[in-house]
C-alpha cells in the first residue's frame, strides 16, 4: 500500500522504468547523427562499435564520445573487425590526435587499441560474445569492467543499454546498478532520496534498496530529467514529470 509521497515517487520511477524495458526495440539515438546512429545500432555486423563507444564515453559529452567509432570508420574507410585488428597503436594514436576525437586523445587511443585486442583475445573477434547466450547481469558488467579505462559507471550503463534498449536477454538484472552520473545524482538529491553530500556509493545503494531486482531501472528516466529539466541552475520544474513528487516542485505548485 502506498502511504506517502516518497512511496508514490518510487512507484512512479519504477513504472516508468518498466515501461521502457517492456517496449519493443527501436533504434537508439546515441548521437543524433542518423548515419552514426544506424552504425551503432547494428549489433549484428558491428558489435565492436558499441563496445568501443562505451569505452570512449568519459569526461566529454555523450554524443561526442559515441560518434567516435563512426568518425574512425570513415577515416580508415572500413570498420570491419579484421581491419581494426590490423592497426598498430601508433596508427590509432595518430588518427585520434589529428582528428581530435576526444578530450584526452593519447590516453583514449590507447584504450581504443587495447579494447580491440581484448575483443580479439577474449571474445574470438566478436564483441557480441560479451552478452550472448543469456548471461547473468553480473557477468556482463564484469566483462565490461575488464576493458581498460572502464569503471563501474560505464560498465553498468553498457549492460543497462543492452538489457533495456537492445532487449538483450539476461538471466537477471540484479547486478545492473544505477550509473553514478552527475545528472542522475542531482535528480536523486533534489527528490530527497539521497543526502546533499552523497557519494556515488550512497546513490547505488539507494537504488538497490528501492528496487533490488533491477537497481538500474531508474537510470534513463533520471538521466533524461536531469539533462532536460533538472538543470544545476534554473531547473524547469513546471515541465518535469516528477514535479508533483519533488520537494522543489511541490513548492512551485504551491506558489501557483
Amino acid at each position: 500500500m502506498i502511504e506517502n509521497n516518497t512511496d508514490r515517487l518510487i512507484a512512479a520511477l519504477i513504472q516508468r522504468g518498466e515501461k521502457l524495458l517492456a517496449q519493443p526495440y527501436k533504434p537508439i539515438e546515441f548521437t543524433k547523427n542518423p548515419e552514426a546512429d544506424e552504425f551503432l545500432n547494428d549489433l549484428r555486423r558491428y558489435p565492436h562499435a558499441y563496445v568501443l563507444a562505451c569505452v570512449m564515453d568519459r569526461q566529454i559529452k555523450a554524443e561526442r564520445a559515441w560518434i567516435i567509432p563512426h568518425k574512425f570508420s570513415r577515416e580508415i574507410r572500413s570498420f570491419s573487425f579484421d581491419r581494426l585488428l590490423e592497426l598498430k597503436q601508433e596508427e590509432i594514436s595518430e588518427i585520434f590526435g589529428r582528428r581530435k576525437l576526444h578530450r584526452f586523445n593519447e590516453r583514449m587511443a590507447e584504450y581504443f587499441y587495447l579494447a580491440i585486442q581484448r575483443i580479439h583475445e577474449n571474445y574470438h573477434d566478436n564483441a557480441s560474445n560479451i552478452w550472448d547466450n543469456n548471461p547473468r547481469s553480473a557477468t556482463v558488467v564484469r566483462r565490461f569492467l575488464e576493458f581498460k579505462g572502464v569503471g563501474v559507471k560505464i560498465a553498468t550503463m553498457a549492460a543497462n543499454i543492452l538489457a533495456r534498449d537492445f532487449k538483450i536477454s539476461m538471466k537477471d538484472h540484479i547486478c545492473i546498478d544505477i550509473s553514478p552520473d552527475v545528472h542522475v545524482k542531482r535528480v536523486f538529491r533534489r527528490l530527497g532520496l539521497i543526502s546533499e553530500d552523497s557519494s556515488n556509493d550512497e546513490l547505488i545503494i539507494c537504488a538497490r534498496e528501492m528496487n533490488p531486482e533491477y537497481p538500474g531501472i531508474f537510470d534513463l528516466s533520471c538521466w533524461e530529467i536531469g539533462r532536460e529539466y533538472c538543470h544545476p541552475n534554473n531547473p524547469d520544474c513546471n515541465h518535469c514529470s516528477l514535479n508533483k513528487y519533488c520537494p522543489k516542485g511541490l513548492r512551485t505548485i504551491n506558489r501557483e
